[in-house]
């Protein structure tokens, strides 16, 4: 029995499609029993070894170890993440962009900002979204529209396992369609009512580019939380913080109520963004109190 290694582009209910790393090849395999005897399920981004039966019919024989793992979108192996955002049609709040950051902190991975239809914005807003993010991230100026940035963002793509994510209606498949024509993914339209978008990604799929790499085009989010962990960490995930918290006259301070406090300092000086670090407050307060009700929960 030849096995042969391939990575989950799509995952069904009991059936994987795979794309098979040396003929690049598209698979239908079949889960074994012993999955789901131990209650493992491989998600999209996995690499897997599978074997061929006697009648032309695959099997996932084992599910390789991952390097990293994302709950929202559920992908695994990923090398970067691409967030795809806007200011208008619809308007995106920062608070929405530092939450997802978090995320991408928090699983230590590269993160590279698209900012879209910026054909829709004045250049002042432009600059207010540059001064913040920049300094920070790589930042794209992008409008599928008006064909900006493809060429930029296709370079960060190549050979790379990236995740395309933001919230729904911000452009995301309408920017993969420019950047790779033949992935023909449906575009949906903007809520005029509710200025959101309408889903037109339902679950998360990896797409290969024919330039190489992979894409998961996800379901866009409305917003996003991240409590799965202690408030005191938070500081770790606005890595700003990190060269001016040396200055802090406590070693676990937590840059709020506390005295003697360089990133305070640095957000008066205008060393930090005053936006970013008043999402920082709304984010720890809202993990305090989500910890506050998990531990009144466990007392009863």
């Amino acid at each position: 029995m030849k096995i042969k290694k391939g990575i989950v582009t799509r995952f069904h209910s009991n059936t994987l499609e795979l794309l098979d790393l040396e003929t690049n090849e598209k698979i239908t395999a079949y889960l074994r029993g012993k999955f789901k005897l131990q209650k493992i399920k491989p998600i999209v981004g996995d690499y897997v070894e599978y074997s061929i039966d006697g009648v032309g019919g695959a099997k996932i024989e084992n599910i390789l170890p991952r390097k990293n793992m994302l709950y929202r979108p559920k992908i695994a192996n990923v090398d970067q993440t691409i967030l795809v955002t806007c200011l208008k049609s619809p308007k995106v709040d920062y608070l929405i962009i530092d939450k997802f950051l978090v995320q991408v902190e928090k699983n230590n991975l590269d993160c590279v900002i698209v900012l879209n239809k910026v054909d829709l914005l004045e250049q002042n807003e432009i600059d207010e979204f540059m001064k913040i993010y920049s300094p920070l991230y790589p930042v794209v100026l992008a409008s599928a529209k008006k064909n900006i940035g493809i060429d930029e963002i296709k370079e960060y793509l190549k050979n790379k396992v990236s995740t395309f994510a933001g919230m729904s209606g911000v452009g995301k498949s309408s920017l993969l369609n420019a950047i790779n024509p033949g992935l023909q993914l449906r575009v949906g339209e903007i809520s005029e009512k509710l200025q959101r978008g309408k889903h037109t990604t339902t679950y998360t799929e990896l797409l290969s580019f024919d330039f190489g790499g992979f894409v998961a085009d996800t379901p866009g989010f409305a917003a996003l939380e991240v409590y799965d962990f202690e408030p005191e960490k938070l500081k770790e995930f606005f890595i700003e913080f990190d060269e001016h918290s040396m200055y802090c006259g406590f070693n676990d301070c937590v840059h709020i109520n506390e005295p003697n406090c360089g990133v305070k300092d640095a957000v008066k000086n205008g060393e930090i963004s005053e936006i970013r670090y008043k999402n920082y407050l709304k984010i720890y307060n809202e993990v305090e109190e989500y910890n506050r009700r998990i531990r009144r929960k466990r007392w009863k």
